[in-house]
């Protein structure tokens, strides 16, 4: 029997008897490719990285090219008669038994160097049965219409499952051999050296951060919180904008655009207008103040600032969300729709409280800020970027005489802190040593008021409270409130600390 013959038979029902679409698949291409295998194992090797068993229609030939894939990564030769050791023997293809059908797979064996076109091609009709998988599955739960499963939960869903596919085809993580682990983290050890500063992460464009936290890590959920008034937008907003002027696109050899530098972020901005957040960053790079924008009280000089300002900022890969109460499903669905139709490498969301969990309507705010946080950090993962999620702070902070945060004030917040990486408090003592003025210039203790207000105007603590993968501290930055800008201590155009 020739193996086209076999094929037919594995086929079962010959074309004038079907009634019914079959499925895409190509049983003469699995057979090619599973013949060069057994006939030179080197063919596994150039398809393994990217085909699956799974992927393969037939049953038997999913059994085959897996059972060959343990034996040659076992350092053993895979041939017919090693494979047959580990197939049911009495299994018929067709007329013929399993031994005589693997022999006949090797008689009809193409080349090595067509094994890799055979992989693809296999492996694209695979993604076309996923395809047609989803879409049915979109037809079914329309026409049922679940109680459980709403139209914007299934669309959110599909869309979730489109991006699994898009990305390589991944379904489930499933375990990862540690060896493939040390190459990665080999992988980013030779990116760290490579990109300007030399950070593992991606470099926040605040150099006294970096050198605490190592730059923004790739995964990462890292928790931004602050009372209100402290600066944490500013500082997001700062390190946002940071982040995607420095972006410096690679060609991977795939065609695909990988980050050298900087990277595409994504901002969801609960609370500000995309014009207010756009005011915030234009005022932060022109040094005009935002106020005066705001009131439209500039001079010809100022204006000419903004609109070269503006010009340049229009070629920066930052893109706004600003839909309020967004769900942390809605924020997934568009967060996979950002990566995949212009790229993703750094994701804000300003702020949590402000989301909504994709839950019942009965759960307690505990339970639904817990959903969040651990959605945001599920989400990360599977996007393999840092989230930055903005976080306010329990009053408690108030009602003590140090107003320092500490990790106890977020434990009203559900799960925060056990989900985030990294924990970040803003804290600046000029706002409240301000508050603290007092009302006659003439009381004693003015001119000691005066003193410790001169000490900590223009500043602020970034207090890595938490960190995973590095120590905790104290980072002290320079702070601008007309301009909302934070930046290094050091950086000479903050020249107000010369008149100090």
């Amino acid at each position: 029997m020739t193996m086209n013959e076999a094929a037919r038979k594995i086929a079962a029902v010959a074309p004038a008897e079907q009634h019914y679409r079959e499925a895409p698949n190509n049983i003469e291409a699995e057979q090619a490719l599973l013949g060069a295998i057994l006939m030179n194992n080197d063919a596994y090797y150039r398809v393994s990285d990217f085909l699956k068993p799974t992927h393969l229609y037939e049953p038997l030939h999913r059994k085959i090219f897996e059972v060959a894939g343990d034996i040659i990564r076992m350092g053993k030769i895979a041939n017919p008669v090693t494979v047959k050791t580990f197939l049911p023997a009495d299994e018929k293809v067709g007329d013929i038994t399993v031994s005589q059908y693997l022999a006949s797979l090797v008689t009809g064996a193409v080349t090595i160097i067509n094994a890799e076109d055979y992989g693809r091609a296999i492996y694209d009709l695979a993604i076309r049965r996923a395809l047609i998988t989803i879409g049915e599955d979109v037809v079914n739960i329309a026409y049922d219409a679940p109680l459980d499963m709403p139209p914007q939960a299934q669309i959110e869903d599909t869309e979730r499952r489109l991006f699994e596919l898009a990305e390589n085809g991944r379904y489930d993580g499933g375990f990862q051999a540690f060896n493939d682990a040390v190459a990665l983290a080999i992988d980013m050890a030779a990116v760290a050296k490579e990109r300007d500063g030399g950070l593992s992460g991606i470099s926040t464009g605040i150099h006294s951060l970096d050198s605490k936290m190592g730059g923004l890590q790739r995964s990462d959920l890292i928790v931004l919180a602050g009372r209100p008034g402290m600066g944490k937008t500013s500082l997001a907003t700062n390190i946002a904008y940071n982040i995607a002027a420095a972006y410096e696109g690679e060609v991977q050899s795939d065609g695909s655009m990988k980050a050298k530098n900087g990277g595409v972020v994504g901002f969801y901005s609960l609370e500000m207008s995309s014009e207010q957040l756009a005011t915030r960053i234009i005022s932060e790079q022109t040094e005009v103040s935002s106020s005066k924008i705001r009131r439209g009280d500039i001079n010809d000089a100022d204006f000419e600032k903004l609109v070269a300002c503006s010009m340049m900022m229009q070629k920066v890969p930052l893109f706004i969300d600003q839909t309020g109460g967004i769900s942390i499903a809605q924020l997934s669905a568009r967060a996979r729709r950002l990566k995949r139709q212009r790229g993703l490498d750094v994701l804000v969301v300003d702020y949590v409280q402000l989301m909504t969990g994709s839950g019942k309507s009965n759960e307690n705010r505990v339970q639904e800020i817990t959903q969040i946080t651990t959605g945001l950090k599920a989400l990360g993962k599977e996007l393999n970027v840092p989230i930055i999620a903005l976080s306010q702070l329990s009053r408690a902070v108030e009602s003590r005489e140090d107003k320092r945060p500490q990790l106890s004030d977020l434990r009203e917040s559900g799960s925060i802190e056990q989900d985030a990486d990294v924990v970040l408090f803003v804290f600046r003592e000029e706002y409240y040593v301000k508050n603290m003025e007092p009302r006659d210039i003439h009381d004693p203790k003015y001119p000691e008021w005066e003193a410790l207000f001169d000490k900590v105007k223009g500043t602020a603590d970034v207090i890595i409270a938490k960190q995973r993968h590095g120590p905790t501290g104290t980072v002290k930055l320079a702070f601008q409130s007309e301009f909302t800008r934070f930046a290094d201590l050091a950086d000479p155009s903050f020249t107000q600390y010369e008149e100090h």
